[in-house]
């Protein structure tokens, strides 16, 4: 393993002074984790994206979200059989073994990730389409929900549209896991589709009897 370096200095002087002080003030709390083990009360599927900073929006505290990221915050559909198994893993050890009350699947404005599906399906990233694109094909999930915002003739909103959307085909394929299924029907688990503008810190919900999603 050469290829391993050690940490930069900047990263260990910022983990040296969280566990002089965030640490060493709740010592108890992170003891208390490690002995009992997690119970998060949801489950949030986010974006890779850097400035998506989940806990801090919701304010939580370690133990409480059990967080899985991905390029889109996608969900792909129920396919033992098929290869995405990193966000369908996460999905069945959040609901079978740690059973979360809600999952939140979160999107954002200014997502790269939508954004290369819009191009891609657009036709102006080929270099997407090929097989050997990691993204292009993890961006394949997202492929119906641009179907369904073709006809929008600005690129802008097109494009914004389709970031809800990359919330609205996870929540649809959330629901083809048999055991998601059974657990909402038995009202054990609640969906919940989010979306978050960077910009200007605006979180928008997703409403089925609207079709529509509006500022929490």
């Amino acid at each position: 393993m050469s290829f391993a370096k050690p940490l930069p200095a900047y990263f260990a002087k910022r983990y040296h002074g969280w566990k002089a002080t965030a640490y060493e003030e709740n010592k108890a709390w992170y003891r208390r984790l490690a002995d009992e083990g997690q119970r998060p009360r949801a489950m949030v599927i986010s974006c890779c994206d850097s400035r998506v900073h989940v806990t801090s929006i919701f304010g939580a505290d370690q133990g409480e979200f059990f967080i899985h990221r991905n390029i889109a915050n996608l969900v792909p559909p129920y396919e033992p059989d098929g290869e995405a198994h990193g966000t369908s893993a996460a999905v069945e050890y959040a609901v079978t073994a740690l059973n979360v009350a809600h999952i939140l699947v979160l999107g954002h404005s200014s997502c790269g990730g939508v954004k290369g599906c819009h191009d891609m399906c657009s036709g102006k990233a080929p270099e997407l389409e090929e097989k050997s694109s990691f993204v292009g094909r993890w961006m394949d999930i997202l492929r119906p929900g641009y179907d369904r915002v073709a006809g929008i003739e600005d690129e802008a909103a097109r494009t914004r549209a389709l970031e809800k959307e990359a919330v609205l085909v996870s929540i649809e394929n959330l629901m083809s896991f048999p055991f998601v299924k059974e657990a909402v029907e038995a009202e054990r688990l609640a969906l919940h589709g989010l979306w978050h503008d960077i910009g200007n810190g605006t979180l928008e919900e997703y409403r089925p009897s609207e079709d529509r999603f509006v500022a929490v």
